[in-house]
């Protein structure tokens, strides 16, 4: 799958491009930026990661309670090293519709999966061995795209 920021919209395509910067997200609104969504202040609080915002990322996830809430939330938690709130949330996230696609990108880019699906939890592992001992996993960076269900895949 080929990562398009394009695919997004003019609205959210100049934050992931680097064109507009966090302080232009600040004022901007979810349903502005992701019209149409199904959890437009869920892909927020997942937008303020990439600007390294755990704070506000936090704030947007916490006051939500879906599975997409608590996606994000958990990955805010393991970027913030704190992996057994990040598990927290992943257990209750369950299964997730984006899990097959981080799988094949994980192992695309040299993460080494023990199994046949997306293990969240031996992610957060995998994370923790590298923060506390640097050298001693093949960190690999990964970049999803995330579509919501009927969305039609970029080229």
């Amino acid at each position: 799958m080929i990562f398009s920021p394009a695919s997004y919209g003019p609205a959210v395509e100049g934050f992931l491009t680097g064109a507009q910067g966090p302080s232009h997200l600040a004022t901007a609104e979810a349903l502005t930026l992701f019209p149409g969504a199904p959890h437009p202040r869920e892909a927020l609080a997942g937008l303020w990661l990439l600007f390294d915002d755990l704070d506000r990322s936090h704030t947007a996830s916490q006051e939500l309670s879906s599975t997409e809430a608590a996606f994000w939330h958990g990955i805010m938690h393991r970027r913030e090293t704190d992996p057994s709130n990040a598990a927290y949330w992943f257990r209750r996230v369950g299964r997730h519709g984006v899990f097959p696609a981080l799988r094949e990108a994980a192992v695309g880019a040299g993460y080494r999966s023990k199994g046949a699906d997306w293990d969240p939890f031996a992610w957060i592992d995998y994370w923790e061995i590298a923060r506390r001992k640097p050298g001693s996993a093949g960190v690999c960076d990964i970049k999803v795209e995330v579509k919501p269900p009927g969305a039609h895949p970029s080229s």
